[in-house]
Order: structure tokens, then sequence, then C-alpha cells
């Protein structure tokens, strides 16, 4: 029976909560109660796997646990994209198939979310504003070049930006050449997760506050809270990095923290210095360089950059502290005409990761069925991995479960102290490669 030592213990500092209105969780897990279903994890991933049983099974009952409050976690925690295309393609046309696939379980699950979002009238600032993804040294538009070759060979549309493009449209000169396509998704990322909890199917159940402590795998499934049990005939583990504490993934996933800072909302004479575009979403050409920025419908900005390698997946006020003046500092060089602006709040959110950038995706036992590890592209990767799992486990034949399986699975990592080592190199090797991107 695995015991459950390590819990999610993020912070209370994300911005993203600054200016939604308060939210009253649902009730936590109290006393024993029986399910068909039982998913663990409020995510992107658990939150689609949910709908998706209840879609799927109507007359089921299923229950959807979370250790803390919808929205507070890594879910939570992202710059708001939702990405359509294949994220940082290579130029390689030997992994066209890859990123065909990529494409396909990408716009299922933008399409999934919109239809979601539009007949649920989820409030979260949900708009299809597609993405710029921009250099500003010969790195990044060597990457740039590299993804335009995979774009024209998908046969998709975009537009090339130049500087002084740039400069009219986002209001910085500090990007020398982008690429912008249409379709990804920009979005308020609490206000998603929230609507997206608060309009579930009633055959659905959720406890937020109810960490699992221990889980007894068999004929049944038993989850073990402070103050209640769950026993199901069938359970779908969206948990992410911490997956290995299930037994599940063991030394094949390992995490890291990255970090945001967003500044309160500029005011319109600030607003109408800073470019012709009201709402827009920036990538970094090169993969660690940069970062990556979102100017938000109220008229915030923010600033998302800088990893930490973090085994105990715990956040801390003195990171927090020193990567805000990194911020400080990327922020004044690309927007000097509002270096007085100042930061609302920086916040770190959990990225898992496998080594091979494979999902955590697939059947474990005969009722165990896992979507874990979304390597960075929660809201897409969780989206489709949540709703595939729920088919799989329900045995629907759908051909997108082909798409995802042929990822692969996470490769097994070496031990520690090696794995920290091997990550921590490879940080600074990329920081350093992509220092020109600044």
């Amino acid at each position: 029976m695995p015991k459950i030592h390590l819990l999610p213990a993020d912070d209370a500092t994300n911005g993203w909560l600054k200016r939604l209105p308060l939210r009253q969780p649902k009730p936590s897990l109290q006393g024993r109660i029986t399910a068909d279903w039982l998913v663990i994890g409020a995510g992107f991933a658990g939150l689609a796997a949910a709908r998706r049983l209840a879609e799927n099974r109507p007359g089921d009952h299923i229950v959807l646990l979370d250790a803390r409050s919808v929205g507070d976690g890594a879910s939570g925690r992202n710059s708001g994209f939702a990405i359509d295309l294949p994220h940082h393609a290579s130029g390689d046309l030997r992994h066209l198939d890859g990123a065909r696939r990529a494409l396909r379980l990408n716009r299922m699950s933008v399409d999934y979310l919109d239809q979601i979002v539009t007949t649920q009238g989820i409030d979260c600032q949900w708009s299809r504003q597609g993405q710029i993804m921009a250099a500003s040294a010969v790195l990044g538009e060597r990457q740039l070049a590299h993804f335009r070759t995979m774009l024209e060979a998908l046969d998709e549309p975009y537009e090339v930006l130049d500087q002084d493009a740039l400069k009219t449209l986002l209001g910085t000169p500090f990007y020398q050449m982008a690429v912008r396509t249409p379709g990804t998704v920009l979005m308020q990322p609490v206000a998603l997760v929230r609507g997206l909890a608060d309009t579930l199917s009633a055959n659905v159940t959720l406890h937020e506050n109810s960490a699992v402590t221990s889980i007894e795998y068999g004929d049944a499934i038993v989850a073990t809270t402070t103050h209640g049990e769950v026993r199901a005939d069938k359970l779908v583990l969206c948990v992410d990095g911490f997956a290995p504490q299930f037994d599940i993934y063991r030394s094949r996933l390992f995490g890291l923290r990255i970090f945001a800072s967003i500044t309160r909302p500029l005011t319109e004479a600030e607003r109408q210095g800073l470019g012709t575009a009201r709402e827009w979403g920036v990538l970094p050409a090169a993969r660690f360089g940069g970062g990556t920025l979102r100017y938000t419908q109220d008229g915030r900005i923010l600033l998302r950059s800088s990893y930490r390698y973090r085994p105990s997946m715990q956040a801390d006020a003195g990171t927090n502290a020193r990567v805000a003046l990194i911020h400080r500092r990327k922020f004044g060089e690309r927007f000097p005409q509002l270096r007085h602006v100042p930061f609302e709040a920086t916040w770190s959110g959990f990225l898992c990761l496998s080594q091979n950038l494979a999902p955590g995706f697939g059947q474990h036992r005969a009722n165990v069925f896992s979507a874990v590890c979304q390597n960075g592209v929660g809201v897409t990767k969780g989206t489709q991995s949540g709703v595939l799992i729920a088919d799989l486990a329900c045995g629907i034949d759908n051909p997108l479960i082909a798409d995802m399986a042929a990822q692969g699975q996470p490769n097994k990592l070496p031990p520690e102290p090696f794995l920290g080592l091997g990550v921590r190199a490879n940080l600074l090797w990329q920081g350093w490669r992509a220092r020109s991107e600044r």
C-alpha cells in the first residue's frame, strides 16, 4: 500500500488570483464513500478525464479529488496559452509524422475546451489571438527558420514580423524577428480551471483540499485522505510529478519550478504608449532563452522565465525574491518606458518532465490508468491526455489514442545525485547557449 508523503505545497503568491473574485471550494472528503470511478488530481488532465468519463458513462458515479483548491496548483500557474501547434518544432522533416500527431492532439484539446467555454459561458478571457514566437538574436532567428520549415511542411499559415512591425504591435524594439500563427488561444488560466471545475456533470463529485495519503490497489481501489476514504472500481491518476509516490513511473519523471511575475494593470496613458495590440502572447524562439510574455485583456504584462531544479517540488519565498530581480531586469530591457510599473506578484509553478518528452499515459493494472507528465504544455497536453485516457479506460475506439501511444513512454532516469547534477548542468548549458536572447 503506497504511502504518499510528499504533497503539493505551492505558496499563496499566484498573481493570476489577485483580481479574481473569491471562490468557495467544494467540501473536502469526509467519511467513507463508494464510486464507480476515482480520478485523483483536478488540473487540466483530471478535469478533462472526469468530464469525459461522465459523458461516456452517464450512469456511473465519478469522484474527483484534489489536494488543494482548484486553480491553486500548477494548472493555474502557467502563462495562459492553449497552444495548437507542435511546441518548439524542429526543422528536421524526419519528425514530420510526430508534428502531425501533435497538431491533431493539440487541436482536439483546443476545440474541446472552446466548446466547453462557449456552451458553459466560462468567463476566462478566452481569446483566439494566436501566438508570436519571437527572437532577439541569432540563435532565436535560427530556431525561427526551423519553425518556418516545419510550418510550411505542415501547410500551416504564418506571418513573419520584422523589428519595426513588432515595435508597432507590442510597443518594444527588443525583438528582431517573429513568426505569428493564428490558432493558439490565450486565457486567464485560474479562471478557466475554476470554470471547468464548477461546470462538471451532476454525476461527478469534486472534493477539494482532500490530499490522498495512501492508496491500495486490488479488485477495488481504496484511497485514504485525512478525513475520509474512497472505494472505487477504477482509478485514473492525474497527479503529474507526484505519480511516482503512487508506484507509477518511478525513476522516470523529474520536476522543475518555473517563475513568473505580473504587473499591476497599466494606466490608460501607459497602454497608449505600449503598442497597437490590446492583447498578445509572445513565446521565445530559443528554448530557455528570454522568456514568455503576455499582455492581458485587463492590461497587465506577465513575464515568465527562470528554471530551478526542485526534487522536493516545494516553493520558497527566498527564490521568488531573487528571481523577481531577474524579472525586473528583463522587463526593463523590453519595456524601458514602463520601468516604473511595479509587479503585483512573483510566483512559481511546478513542471513535470520526462527525459524523452514522452507523456505518462496508459494503463498500469486492469483498473488503473494514468494521464501525467505534460512536459510544460499543460493546457493542451493535459486536456488531450485526460480526454483520451477516459476513452481508453471506457474501451472507446478513439483514433487519437494511437497518436498518444505513438509518443512512447518516459525513459528511465539515473538515480540521485546523478540526476540532479545532470539536470542542473543542462540548465546551465541551455542558459549559457541562449544568453544572447536574454
